[in-house]
């Protein structure tokens, strides 16, 4: 089931279980404003359990290039196909955003992002990572932090 996610009336359609719920709602609406903003695209999630393609790719790359394990349970996924770019989501039960960019033709332009809810401490398994903070309309803080992709 494909939810189009709303930055203007958010809500935590598929975020329910999560302890963060509303500070997730707000993250995952602010990505979906800077898409419409940037892009002009629409941001649509999915179940998780119906998505588990999209799940072990984000796994796998995490895996293989920092040898990173997300302990939480996936609740939602997206993924966007812009012409240059594939950029796919995970939003995870314990308030974690995990993105991946894959710029399709320049290497260079790879990364993985990483964003934590508003009140969420950082997990155990990315403590090695340094989160810078910024202000959120939608989502009160965001803290993120991210590493280039080298060998994908």
């Amino acid at each position: 089931m494909s939810y189009l996610v709303d930055y203007v009336n958010v809500s935590t359609t598929g975020l329910e279980t999560s302890p963060y719920k509303e500070a997730l709602a707000g993250l995952r609406a602010n990505e979906a404003r800077y898409f419409k903003t940037k892009y002009n695209v629409e941001f649509i999630t999915e179940k998780a359990s119906e998505s588990t393609s999209i799940i072990h790719y984000v796994d796998e790359i995490l895996l293989s290039e920092r040898n990173i394990i997300i302990q939480s349970k996936p609740l939602e996924v997206a993924q966007l196909d812009l012409p240059d770019i594939l950029w796919t989501y995970v939003f995870y039960e314990s308030g974690l955003s995990v993105n991946v960019l894959y710029h399709k033709a320049d290497p260079k332009k790879r990364a993985v992002g990483f964003k934590l809810s508003y009140g969420m401490e950082i997990p155990l398994e990315l403590s090695k990572f340094k989160f810078a903070r910024m202000k959120s309309k939608l989502a009160i803080e965001i803290r993120g932090s991210f590493f280039i992709i080298k060998r994908h």
